[in-house]
């Protein structure tokens, strides 16, 4: 069985063992889906309509502060039938090598980037689960 979230014209299923939390911000919102393990989904909505090449150099300039080593290849994708702008990312933390995907696009309310982290000893697992959350979204017309 899946849950469903919806809101900025935007619709995705995630596995309902995977707990959600959403924060509001000045600009929109930040929602996350923690899955039982340490992967993680993320989808941060901006109703300023940033471009989407903003949100998702902010992500990888984020991350590379933290992980100043990390690999990043361009990417450029389609979710919810949507083009959808974004990176790959491989870095270190904690001994385990981690992969990342970022994607950005657009929804009719909003700007929409989709960050889902996990490592590599649980990507096995978890990046089908993440894969399947990313093609289940939506955008409402």
């Amino acid at each position: 069985m899946s849950a469903e979230f919806a809101d900025g014209g935007i619709r995705f299923h995630y596995p309902e063992n995977w707990q959600l939390d959403r924060e509001d911000t000045e600009s929109g919102w930040t929602v996350s889906v923690q899955s039982p393990e340490t992967a993680f989904l993320m989808v941060c909505f901006r109703d300023d309509m940033a471009t989407t090449e903003t949100m998702a150099e902010s992500a990888l300039t984020a991350l590379r502060e933290e992980y100043p080593d990390l690999e990043a290849e361009d990417c450029v994708d389609t979710i919810a039938g949507q083009p959808a702008c974004g990176h790959d990312i491989r870095f270190f933390s904690l001994d385990l090598t981690n992969t990342c995907f970022t994607r950005s696009f657009y929804s009719d309310e909003g700007t929409v980037l989709v960050y889902w982290q996990a490592n590599d000893l649980e990507l096995e697992k978890t990046g089908p689960v993440l894969k399947a959350i990313c093609a289940s979204f939506k955008v409402d017309d």
